[in-house]
C-alpha cells in the first residue's frame, strides 16, 4: 500500500507522495492480467493512521480483491485450455 498517495491511502507506515491514486492502483493491478502470479500480499496498512472512513483498508480489500481475481481468471483460462485440448 506504500506506493500510493497518502491522499488515497494515508494509513500507511512509508507514505509515497505522488504515489498512485487509488484508480491507477487498480488499474495497475488489472494490468497485470494474464501473467503468473502464484502469490502476492497486502501490506502496510495501518489503521491507527488511517483516516476516517478507513480509506486505506478500503483500498487493500480491494487490490486484495483484483489479485485474488487475477489468479482465479488465470485458473480458469488453464481449465479451459485443458478441456480443449482433450
Amino acid at each position: 500500500m506504500d506506493f500510493v498517495d497518502p491522499a488515497f491511502a494515508p494509513g500507511t507506515g512509508t507514505p509515497e507522495i505522488g504515489g498512485f491514486t487509488s484508480r491507477e492502483a487498480q488499474e495497475f493491478v488489472r494490468g497485470l492480467r494474464g501473467m503468473e502470479i502464484v502469490g502476492c500480499d497486502v501490506v502496510e496498512v495501518y489503521p491507527q493512521y488511517d483516516g476516517p472512513g478507513q480509506v486505506t483498508a478500503l483500498l487493500a480489500a480491494n487490490i486484495g480483491y483484483e489479485f485474488l481475481t487475477l489468479i482465479a481468471d488465470l485458473r480458469d483460462a488453464r481449465i479451459k485450455d485443458k478441456v480443449i485440448r482433450r
